[in-house]
């Protein structure tokens, strides 16, 4: 094992800075092999590092990503689940276009699939939807849309080398460390985050990425489903800054009919025409239900809405109205059209 990565795998004290970058010069120099990257990938999936170590983990890859806006963009949420529990339709990625709809500024980021069916950038390849190749082709997005769907671009190259050394090991084995720090690797200057943890109690070190200094102001979310979104029929669990928790019960906002075979999946084959279907309100009451809840979620942390219910009332309108599945039209119209740069 080469000798950047003994105090990564015995975990005898917190990884520093130091020790992530020993690891990432390594990397850059060829002198890791497939059995250094497996030890290190199997290591950092059969436990989830410490709150320090993951904080000097993100320390150490920021150095290396160009420089961000000095200003985050205002008003805008990311949303983006850590993957794994139980498997629903895309939630997320409708969430986004529902609250896009109300006039929520929103970025989606996300990945192919590791633990379901269809990841958001598969459900979006299906769709025609474009993705965005950099943080000024995210901010054009913004701008015309309201809402952008980001490329790789946003996440750091070098967990991905890393991955590449273990081919022909197939990643879903380690989809489950990628999946938990995914959300908190994006180089996004947004102003709030809403991650969905797939997990009934809120592991420790993920509250301490959430309150990076310097971050987005970002909320947390789980339920005793332990569903990475918010679910219309169970109750859910907000984790604020600082501790604060809010509860949401089934039927306080929405109706909690309904159980979680409500909101399955479907195959691929059906995926692009079913969600088309959800974006109208009428793919089932649960469903629907589930959908005002999230995008809900993101008009509030975004600072769009202050009152959650009338941020509910909103999202159903541009689910009835044709608003938010119109938006969706219109971001394919321009990927057809050719007019954006598809990273």
């Amino acid at each position: 094992m080469h000798t950047a990565l003994v105090p990564l795998v015995d975990r005898r004290t917190p990884a520093d800075a130091d020790t992530w970058d020993a690891l990432w010069q390594a990397l850059a120099d060829g002198a890791l092999d497939r059995a250094d990257a497996l030890a290190l990938l199997a290591s950092l999936t059969a436990a989830l590092p410490d709150g320090p170590s993951l904080l000097a983990l993100l320390d150490s890859l920021d150095r290396r990503r160009p420089a961000p806006p000095s200003e985050p963009w205002p008003g805008t949420v990311n949303v983006v689940g850590t993957g794994g529990g139980p498997p629903t339709v895309n939630l997320s990625t409708a969430s986004a276009l529902v609250a896009a709809a109300t006039g929520v500024r929103v970025v989606k980021s996300g990945s192919r699939a590791h633990t379901t069916r269809t990841g958001s950038v598969d459900l979006l390849d299906r769709l025609g939807v474009p993705l965005t190749s950099s943080l000024d082709h995210t901010a054009d997005h913004l701008a015309a849309h309201g809402i952008a769907f980001t490329g790789p671009f946003v996440y750091p190259g070098q967990l991905a080398r890393l991955a590449l050394l273990a081919v022909p090991t197939p990643m879903p084995v380690f989809g489950r460390f990628l999946n938990t720090l995914g959300p908190f690797l994006t180089a996004l200057p947004v102003a709030a985050q809403v991650t969905g943890v797939s997990a009934t109690e809120l592991p420790p070190p993920l509250r301490t990425l959430a309150a990076r200094p310097g971050g987005p102001m970002t909320w947390l979310t789980t339920n005793a489903a332990g569903a990475d979104e918010l679910l219309s029929v169970t109750d859910n669990t907000v984790h604020l800054l600082g501790g604060v928790t809010r509860t949401l019960r089934a039927g306080e906002l929405v109706p909690s009919e309904g159980t979680l075979d409500d909101l399955a999946p479907v195959s691929r084959e059906e995926v692009a025409a079913h969600f088309r279907t959800v974006l109208t309100g009428r793919a089932g009451a649960p469903l629907r239900a589930t959908l005002q809840l999230n995008a809900a979620a993101l008009a509030v942390a975004s600072g769009h809405r202050d009152d959650w219910a009338t941020a509910v009332a909103e999202a159903g309108a541009a689910l009835d109205d044709g608003t938010a599945l119109g938006l969706l039209e219109r971001l394919t119209t321009t990927r057809a059209r050719g007019v954006s740069r598809v990273g």
